[in-house]
């Protein structure tokens, strides 16, 4: 009986973890819809670069302060410190609807964006609820609160529209005010349901709790979430725009397009658990690692058109060139036939198509010889990137990611029992800085490049070096503890 009030206690407070942190990713990611708007509507003309920057503002503050609010929750329990964190952190996302100015919106931005430490306070809090069975089935759930990043993409668009129907100009400033009283009233449901707990063994010293930090193993978990949970962040802002220019889609269906990705990625975080409670943690990396890399491949793929030169027509003896037409060129009394170039016909092919024509380089009474080029070939290949095979693409890398993302956190409790708050803030930290540089380096890369999958390259390299990383480091392990077993292995392949 003992256990099984204890497990309904923990299930509750699981609950209120995860509605709190689905909260708090919603209002993370705001910022990729409201900017997307407001420079799409003209009401700020904020240069590329900018919009990349208050992407990531928010994701800074939360990927920065994850690791004091994960020692702050070991120390004191999650209950004060996440209705602290629901509390504050309504204030900032309150006072955006007043911004006026790229400096004020970036500044209020860095304030509000406190509510992605939720992540460090939650996990902390739910591992401290559940015994070691259940530790990646729990912080599965936990972790579907990604999905607020989906509301957000779903919502707040058509919520923009509807606020600004009657003031176009002024109406946008209604929705910080929503989230805000939103987030205010989950910090008092938090207050009083919430029952607190800590970690045993969370009385150290700081230089203790901190030399954690000196373990390989955290940054190598890290390295993983900045790529999982990272990518995962920035798309879910950048699809915005992206789909906005490369399919001309307007911001309701390119929130719609991105709460298709987002949320699977998020919801799919419990059964990612689920799976590493299965079949480890390691084997599941290895497939979303694996994953990444593929799809990402597919992904960078650019829309495009591509004209070079192709196969020419030249002189098939010397003459005058006697007549011309699109289709014919006459050199003396014989007839050359020319490849006119073909009309122009619908895309929306999966496949790359190609055309090919020539185009008349000589004149009427022209004297040519043999051999000489008549007219110049023209080959042109088109790949129109089709939107919907691109958007299923997206969504099963962010499905890979949200898998992975499980995955990757079930390793603490294992390795770091006693120090999951300060290791999983850590971690989170550097999947934070993940979604913090991500817009920004998209943009940088956008505006080098001109395309727009040249983030896409990014993830590419990326997922490789993850996953080169963690063979090595798995071949370097048993080479160490089995190294007959190992030189075995070698000799048979």
């Amino acid at each position: 009986m003992k256990n099984t009030v204890s497990l309904s206690q923990s299930h509750k407070i699981l609950f209120l973890n995860t509605i709190a942190f689905t909260i708090c990713f919603a209002c993370w990611t705001l910022n990729g819809v409201l900017v997307t708007y407001l420079v799409d509507k003209g009401i700020f003309n904020w240069s590329l670069v900018q919009v990349g920057w208050l992407l990531g503002i928010p994701i800074l503050t939360g990927a920065v302060m994850r690791l004091p609010l994960g020692i702050l929750t070991d120390r004191f329990g999650g209950k004060y410190v996440f209705s602290f964190l629901l509390l504050l952190c309504s204030i900032p996302l309150f006072l955006l609807s007043f911004a006026n100015s790229f400096l004020m919106f970036a500044i209020l931005s860095f304030f509000f964006g406190m509510v992605g430490t939720s992540f460090a306070v939650g996990i902390g809090y739910t591992s401290v609820w559940y015994p070691k069975e259940w530790q990646g089935r729990a912080l599965g759930i936990f972790g579907m609160g990604n999905a607020g990043a989906a509301i957000t993409t779903f919502v707040a668009p058509s919520l923009l529209n509807q606020f600004s129907i009657e003031d176009p100009q002024n109406g946008w400033k209604l929705l910080p005010i929503v989230y805000a009283a939103v987030l205010f009233s989950m910090g008092i449901i938090f207050l009083i349901f919430a029952k607190n707990k800590k970690i045993e063994t969370a009385k150290r010293t700081m230089p203790q709790m901190l030399g954690t930090l000196k373990s390989m193993r955290v940054w190598r978990f890290g390295t993983y979430y900045f790529l999982v949970f990272g990518s995962f962040v920035a798309f879910s802002q950048w699809l915005l725009p992206n789909f906005m220019n490369v399919y001309q889609t307007s911001l309701v269906m390119s929130g719609m397009f991105a709460t298709m990705f987002s949320l699977p990625s998020g919801v799919i975080r419990a059964f990612g658990g689920y799976l590493s409670d299965k079949f480890g943690a390691r084997t599941v990396m290895y497939y979303v690692l694996s994953s990444s890399v593929i799809l990402s491949f597919l992904l960078m793929i650019p829309k495009m058109e591509i004209t070079t030169t192709g196969p020419g027509v030249m002189a098939t003896k010397k003459g005058v060139i006697t007549a011309l037409s699109p289709s014919n060129v006459r050199i003396d009394k014989q007839d050359i036939p020319i490849h006119s170039k073909p009309e122009a016909t619908d895309k929306g092919g999966i496949f790359p198509t190609k055309s090919s024509w020539q185009k008349i380089i000589v004149t009427q009474n022209q004297l040519v010889n043999k051999k000489e080029l008549i007219a110049k070939g023209i080959t042109r290949i088109e790949f129109d990137a089709n939107m919907w095979v691109y958007l299923s693409l997206i969504i099963l890398i962010g499905i890979a990611w949200g898998i992975g993302t499980a995955a990757v956190f079930k390793h603490i409790p294992e390795y770091f029992p006693t120090q999951i708050g300060i290791v999983g803030g850590m971690v989170g930290f550097l999947g934070g800085l993940g979604g913090f540089f991500g817009p920004i380096i998209f943009s940088y890369l956008l505006t080098v490049t001109g395309i727009w999958s040249s983030s896409w390259l990014f993830i590419l390299l990326f997922s490789s070096l993850c996953l080169i990383w963690m063979h090595y480091t798995i071949s370097k392990i048993m080479n160490e503890k089995q190294p007959i077993l190992a030189q075995t292995i070698d000799r048979k392949n």
